[in-house]
């Protein structure tokens, strides 16, 4: 074959093929916060990501034959999939996965699973499983949070075990939510879930919840309901005050003791730039957890708290870049004081390194109290010392 017809073979190959790549290349586009979308047609497409945390930490009097020693440990805190798709202008789907104990080779968990109808800015609707509207933190999950331990205070039963009650505070339900004035400023979310099933709940009882917030400055922009605790300056000035509350007839105690379930909270997130650049975030939260009717001395089925609780965090983002990221060190303290149980707290500093807002962070963090060691056990009688704890963690997403 002479070198002419073989140029012209080449380019009858090349040419096709070139189009095809220019094609994947457009369907290939990346998506914030979500890995990469995979684009079907005008109304369709699909993504996916990932996110990983894990840790290492050491705690002082808590290994040894006389607990002299400081104890070690390496964990795997969290590893998601994360799987986005749009099969309609108005119709979305999220799945994602989680390890149910990651830190003892738990199994892969269906974190969420939700169907998507979203109509406009004022009303829309998920059904499946899903987080249930509540507190900033919870909102947040643990990617999204200003600090590396994220939820210190206690948990609702979304967060309890099981899906027989809810895990990581996801629960299968329905919630409705958008905005409700014209400018966006105030939100609301509102659902319905299964709470707790059994035990208590003998009469199949639902979950109700709702928040409603109002943004007097900036408005902030997340996926649906969801919330974050930083936006590291790039949403300019927040200053958001929300309102959120649950009950459930008989969702908590047992068969033999029920008790009606109920919860309310507050918190705030003031996030302001600096002339220089700099950001200053503050965020505090209140909880008040009621259990009607309780046995003091029966946990029931789910170790509910019943009480108050509280907690703060101060931040300061240093504009300067170092190496590939900034600094941004912060105080937190936490004090969860249950009505009929031991009163604990936690002080904590912390510095994190913000290589790439909440997709790439690396944490240090000192923790001194007795929220660990008294743990989630609410009943009479709890005891644990007040320890020095030190930590390094690790969160990566796509």
């Amino acid at each position: 074959m002479s070198k002419s017809k073989q140029q012209a073979a080449s380019q009858l190959i090349l040419k096709p093929l070139s189009v095809l790549a220019m094609a994947a290349a457009i369907a290939y586009a990346p998506l914030s916060n979500a890995g990469a979308t995979f684009k079907i047609d005008d109304t369709k497409w699909v993504s996916v990501g990932a996110g990983l945390r894990t840790s290492f930490t050491a705690t002082d009097d808590a290994a040894g034959n006389a607990n002299q020693k400081w104890s070690t440990d390496f964990t795997l805190d969290n590893i998601r999939l994360y799987l986005n798709a749009q099969i309609h202008e108005y119709i979305k789907l999220e799945f994602n996965t989680e390890c149910g104990d990651c830190s003892n080779g738990g199994d892969v968990i269906v974190l969420d699973a939700i169907g998507k109808f979203e109509i406009n800015d004022h009303f829309n609707f998920w059904v499946g499983r899903m987080l249930v509207p509540f507190d900033r933190a919870e909102l947040n999950g643990p990617f999204y949070h200003s600090t590396y331990d994220f939820n210190k205070t206690p948990f609702e039963p979304a967060d309890q075990g099981s899906f027989d009650s809810g895990k990581f505070g996801r629960d299968d339900g329905v919630t409705l939510w958008g905005a409700i004035t014209p400018d966006k400023k105030m939100t609301y979310a509102v659902g319905i879930f299964d709470g707790a099933t059994g035990g208590s709940n003998v009469d199949s009882n639902l979950l109700y919840a709702g928040r409603v917030g109002y943004n007097f400055l900036n408005v902030e922009s997340n996926p649906g309901y969801y919330t974050s605790s930083t936006y590291y300056g790039g949403a300019g000035d927040i200053f958001t005050l929300s309102f959120a509350g649950q009950y459930q007839e008989d969702g908590a105690g047992s068969k033999a003791n029920p008790a009606d379930f109920y919860a309310f909270t507050v918190d705030l997130l003031s996030e302001t730039v600096l002339s220089n650049d700099a950001v200053v975030t503050i965020e505090g939260e209140f909880k008040h957890f009621g259990l009607d009717g309780l046995v003091p001395t029966d946990g029931g089925d789910l170790d509910l708290f019943e009480g108050d609780a509280y907690t703060g965090t101060a931040l300061y983002l240093i504009p300067q870049v170092v190496g590939i990221g900034k600094f941004q060190p912060y105080l937190r303290y936490t004090n969860n004081d249950p009505k009929n149980s031991s009163n604990r707290k936690e002080y904590a500093a912390g510095l994190n390194y913000i290589i790439d807002s909440h997709n790439a962070r690396i944490s240090l963090m000192y923790q001194y109290g007795d929220i660990a060691t008294k743990g989630r056990d609410y009943t009479p009688g709890v005891q644990g010392d007040e320890t020095s704890t030190l930590k390094l963690g690790f969160q990566l997403q796509i």
